[in-house]
């Protein structure tokens, strides 16, 4: 039995019908969850694959030691041989722990279904090279890389069944949620506009955010541009941020050290655009243009949008 987590506290995402259907692939797939999402939206789960979904509403979902306990209940009272993340940064902190709680092995950030010797793959050395991980232990746990496979929906539908698990008492309390209005999650965004100190201020970030608008795309950043509060860190994209695949990323001013380009690397289309010839990130770049932030950026949303309007 393989059993999906998913942390519904702000709704069901991309990421999550992914692990869903990574989970069918190898096996018959519960879905597990707090109570963040509608009976509704949690049912079309069974559309991705999940056979049925158990929802205790009664956990925090920010409260990871409930989660665990949560996790660990179900585990040993439906017979689980795989428990499966998303590679977010929930599931970048709860997977290991619960590897501890329940002496199971970890492949942690899988971009690959087990081949038939058992082995999945995961990015190493900062995406330079694939690594083979194979877990040995009777119980498995597997965090999948966002956007490592496409959601496939067969159609179908599920049950939801709410149950009641003796979590223990909340660790933490959260007094309130703050959500960014209107952006778009970067671990979801099909299309992406980031830029670096090469913009020189947070004043001049107004054209990159007019051309991500146009375009529909999210907005991201570098590294050192989120370290001196030019942009909020949810919005840092690299090796120690958010890790995306899009179908294009553009990168405005961004010299693209191996950090920056181990979390974006996956994207289909990279266009770069810096005054420096000899910047690194020209050489990963589908796409380059060696010309000045402040001229080039203006003409290309002027172009997307005389585009869109004929």
């Amino acid at each position: 039995m393989i059993l999906v987590y998913i942390n519904s506290s702000n709704g069901i995402s991309k990421s999550s019908y992914e692990a869903i259907t990574y989970g069918k692939k190898l096996g018959d797939v519960i879905a597990l969850t707090n109570g963040g999402a509608s009976a509704d939206e949690l049912s079309t789960l069974g559309q991705y694959g999940a056979s049925k979904v158990l929802v205790d509403r009664a956990i925090d979902g920010e409260d990871q030691k409930q989660v665990i306990n949560l996790i660990a209940s179900t585990v040993a009272q439906n017979n689980v041989n795989t428990v499966i993340f998303s590679h977010d940064l929930f599931g970048k902190s709860v997977a290991p722990r619960l590897s501890v709680r329940l002496k199971a092995g970890l492949v942690s950030g899988a971009i690959s279904l087990p081949d038939t010797d058992g082995c999945i793959d995961v990015n190493v050395f900062s995406g330079k090279a694939l690594g083979k991980v194979k877990v040995n232990t009777e119980i498995k746990i597997i965090s999948l890389l966002p956007n490592s496979l496409q959601p496939e929906e067969n159609g179908a539908s599920c049950g939801v069944d709410e149950i009641s698990c003796d979590a223990g008492a909340p660790a933490i309390k959260v007094l309130s949620t703050k959500k960014p209005d209107g952006e778009i999650p970067l671990p979801e965004a099909e299309l992406v506009v980031s830029a670096g100190r090469g913009l020189k201020g947070p004043e001049n970030w107004g054209m990159v955010e007019e051309l991500a608008s146009s375009l529909g795309a999210a907005t991201a950043c570098s590294r050192p541009v989120a370290d001196i509060g030019w942009r909020p860190h949810h919005e840092h994209v690299g090796q120690t941020g958010v890790a995306i695949r899009p179908n294009l990323y553009i990168a405005i001013g961004i010299s693209g050290a191996i950090q920056h380009l181990a979390g974006v690397n996956g994207s289909k289309v990279i266009v770069v655009v810096n005054t420096d010839p000899e910047a690194p990130f020209f050489k990963a770049a589908d796409y380059g243009i060696i010309g000045d932030a402040f001229e080039v950026v203006p003409r290309l949303n002027e172009a997307v949008k005389k585009f869109k309007a004929s």
